[in-house]
């Protein structure tokens, strides 16, 4: 269903993001629509589309090189992912942040992590689980190096993947995935802080470390320890951005 909201002076267009990007050009033996969709969901979850940010339907088909439809199309599935929002008679907009959204996928993250973690701790890590997770350490700490923002970001979500895929139970990673979702455009400002990745890296390492060692208490104050670092961040990103906020 279409979220759409009254028009306030928040929702009035700003600056044109879009004016300046450039899209890849479209592979038109699959369906042009879900194309548009991909790129623009990553765009905004990356913060290159910022919240408020207005969305011209013949501006985007334009840079694509497409026809509206597929556009309208891709605009209809970021509405029912809650990043876009429709304002009567003024048009389509990059969804706001909102407050208490944030709180309450921060609060089923948890649930779902820290249930992951008991399992393993229970069940043992695979071999071949222990080797990508080890792998994907050294990786986040290459990305840090190289000042990686968005390779590092890729490698968080990946940790948390891998440790959902090792419990054995192939829908988890996808709840998960949806759930984060409404975190990372979050994540997006506060990855930025290098001193924040290095933390990050860090209780990833114990993480691992408590479940290989099978200590559950260890792995839970961890594991609830590294996701409250959002609640710690979003008073002050809400303070500096406030226009990305509702």
């Amino acid at each position: 269903m279409p979220q759409t909201v009254r028009a306030n002076a928040k929702s009035l267009p700003g600056p044109d993001p879009v004016s300046g990007l450039r899209f890849a050009p479209l592979d038109f033996t699959r369906p042009a629509g879900s194309q548009i969709f991909d790129t623009l969901k990553a765009a905004i979850l990356r913060m290159i589309l910022p919240p408020g940010c207005f969305l011209s339907e013949s501006e985007i088909a334009s840079k694509f090189g497409a026809s509206r439809t597929p556009v309208r199309e891709a605009f209809m599935q970021l509405r029912e992912a809650g990043l876009v929002t429709t304002l009567p008679s003024r048009g389509n907009f990059v969804t706001r942040l909102n407050r208490e959204k944030i709180l309450e996928a921060r609060f089923l993250r948890e649930a779902i992590e820290v249930a992951n973690v008991c399992r393993l701790v229970e069940v043992g890590l695979p071999p071949s689980s222990q080797a990508a997770l080890r792998k994907n350490l050294i990786d986040q700490g290459l990305a840090i190096t190289q000042q990686d923002d968005l390779r590092f970001r890729l490698l968080d979500d990946r940790f948390h993947g891998l440790l959902a895929e090792a419990t054995g139970y192939p829908r988890v990673a996808h709840v998960l995935e949806r759930e984060k979702m409404l975190l990372d455009r979050l994540r997006a400002l506060s990855l930025r802080d290098k001193g924040h990745q290095n933390r990050l890296l860090s209780e990833h390492r114990q993480i691992l470390d408590a479940v290989l060692l099978q200590d559950q208490a260890a792995a839970l104050a961890i594991t609830k320890a590294h996701l409250s670092s959002i609640l710690e961040t979003l008073s002050s990103l809400a303070a500096r951005h406030q226009d990305y906020f509702d």
